[in-house]
């Protein structure tokens, strides 16, 4: 199984690379969508926790 798991991720890094080579213009797009995703996450948390304190 951890065999299985390591091809696994052998696999999304070539996949990740190619991309980033073949298309950079789409991958920071990605990249840049990914990260607002995360910030968003982040905000909606601290709203919450700022919430349960008040």
């Amino acid at each position: 199984m951890a065999q299985a798991k390591k091809i696994a991720l052998y696999i999304l890094i070539v996949f990740v690379l190619y991309t980033i080579i073949t298309s950079p213009k789409r991958a920071a797009g990605l990249v840049q969508i990914g990260f607002e995703g995360i910030s968003s996450a982040a905000q909606g948390v601290g709203e919450f926790m700022t919430q349960l304190i008040s």
